[in-house]
């Protein structure tokens, strides 16, 4: 396998990785994206077009994340839901997937976030409604997030279809 080839054969899998990423948060998700089109600029042998793939990439990684954290944050705080929920949210996330395996993220994320909100509200119903505007706004941003990641990535797999066929 030559350069070229294990070059893209990298990034592929990277950012496959970067997209499921940008939906499980245990995997990383844009950051690697960016770095996987990083390094296919570097080593693909590609030229310039190696490099306009990652500067188009780049700004859709950026978009989706930028994205994901404005329609999140703006939800929140909207609904004046503390960064604290969260952060408790994902503290028992991160133990319930040690608990339970595959589900425990999301169970324990959930757990946790309507835990903190019935702390913090003393009412079930508002703790029940908050949290699930939190889980709706979370959802919202990592489905634009991940729409994003795709389209990054298809404008990779496009470049790449590209420059083989014409070597």
């Amino acid at each position: 396998m030559d350069g070229p080839a294990l070059a893209a054969l990298l990034t592929g899998l990277a950012l496959a990785v970067a997209v499921v990423g940008t939906i499980v948060p245990v995997l990383p998700g844009s950051l690697l994206g960016i770095l996987a089109l990083l390094e296919w600029a570097l080593f693909g042998r590609s030229g310039s077009g190696g490099w306009i793939v990652f500067a188009v990439g780049t700004v859709l990684f950026a978009a989706g994340m930028g994205a994901s954290c404005v329609l999140t944050g703006r939800t929140l705080a909207a609904r004046k839901i503390p960064n604290s929920s969260i952060l408790a949210a994902t503290i028992v996330g991160v133990v319930g997937m040690f608990v339970v395996p595959v589900l425990g993220l999301f169970i324990g994320f959930v757990v946790g976030l309507l835990g903190s909100e019935w702390l913090r509200t003393r009412d079930f119903r508002a703790a029940t409604s908050s949290s699930l505007l939190a889980l709706k706004a979370i959802g919202i941003g990592r489905i634009v997030e991940f729409a994003c990641a795709a389209s990054a990535v298809t404008v990779w797999v496009i470049a790449a279809w590209i420059y083989f066929s014409n070597r």
